[in-house]
């Protein structure tokens, strides 16, 4: 998005959730002139019965296959994302990630933002919060948080984004903010563990808030002790955390892989109608990380998460790392 007015905008990606911004987007900027008022999105093509999803959007103005049942606002656009957007992009964009995720650099964990940043060369913004897409689309209360270094910038977008019903907080703890994000998916595969084994409320309460202190811990070694502890208390944290765990897809999932005994692998393929689950694969990301700085025993519930994904370890050891939780001891 430009500097320079009208701000145009661009989508990329055309999941549920970045199909439910777009839909938000596609019509506040129809009543904001500082914005242009067609709204591009770029999409990885694919055949739905025979159609082209992006000739779908274009002329149905819905997402049949990742959003089905909300259309989208008619100045919404589809094109094919390019493999390298590096270079095409004006110097002066900017732009916010709404991705919940983390990746590994040579030197250990990297955020998605400083991925985006460094190969864009353009300041990046996160968004994240308590935002189940569907619940976004259908236009019910929700809350969420806009992490940026550059306040200004993060209020840009807070103009572009905010409605009634989808209200924004700008903080500038915005490395919290994206840890958050990806963190809380953990934590919701552990809570998904509890379901499928039917240990109860309590259990699940247990779950949520020693998750929430590992949290908090990770952030502080990531972030070099420069974590605000209320960042946590934002929607991006202690309620998004609360909503994926009682109704997110890693919840679902972790629930059904005890209840079913398929493979993590097995069940995306059969739930999520080709979206990933990232609560399993950032487990795996930060299990490496603490392992390089011999740290596992300090976060055993996001270790007991990873060994139970990927080391076949028994489902009943997250209730294990509970009972001999440092939090306890």
């Amino acid at each position: 998005m430009a500097q320079a007015g009208p701000l145009k905008v661009c989508i990329v990606g055309s999941g549920n959730w970045g199909s439910a911004i777009a839909k938000i987007v596609g019509h506040n900027v129809k009543n904001l002139q500082k914005f242009a008022s067609t709204v591009n999105m770029w999409v990885f093509e694919e055949n739905i019965n025979g159609r082209k999803l992006t000739e779908i959007i274009n002329t149905e103005h819905e997402n049949v296959k990742y959003l089905p049942g909300y259309k989208l606002p008619e100045n919404v656009f589809i094109h094919k994302i390019c493999q390298e957007i590096s270079g095409k992009v004006h110097k002066k964009a900017l732009g916010i990630t709404l991705i919940k995720g983390i990746d590994e650099g040579p030197g250990g964990l990297k955020l998605i933002s400083d991925i985006i940043r460094e190969k864009m060369d353009i300041d990046i913004s996160v968004l994240m919060g308590a935002n189940i897409a569907n619940e976004v689309a259908a236009e019910k209360f929700c809350e969420t948080t806009i992490g940026s270094k550059v306040l200004e910038h993060g209020f840009l977008f807070k103009e572009l984004l905010q409605t009634p019903n989808f209200r924004i907080t700008v903080v500038d703890d915005a490395d919290t903010v994206e840890l958050c994000g990806a963190l809380k998916n953990i934590v919701a595969v552990g809570a998904g563990f509890c379901d499928g084994l039917e240990c109860g409320d309590n259990t699940k309460a247990a779950v949520i808030r020693l998750g929430l202190m590992e949290m908090i811990a990770f952030a502080k070694i990531f972030c070099k002790g420069r974590v605000s502890t209320a960042t946590f208390l934002e929607s991006c944290g202690v309620a998004d955390l609360i909503t994926t765990c009682y109704g997110g897809r890693n919840r679902k999932v972790a629930e059904a892989f005890v209840k079913t005994g398929q493979s993590i692998e097995e069940l995306e393929k059969e739930m999520l109608n080709g979206q990933k689950l990232q609560g399993p694969q950032t487990s795996a990301e930060v299990y490496r990380i603490l392992q390089q700085k011999g740290m596992v025993d300090k976060f055993p519930l996001f270790t007991a998460v990873y060994r139970i994904c990927y080391e076949k370890k028994p489902v009943e050891e997250v209730i294990s790392c509970l009972q001999s939780h440092p939090e306890h001891m």
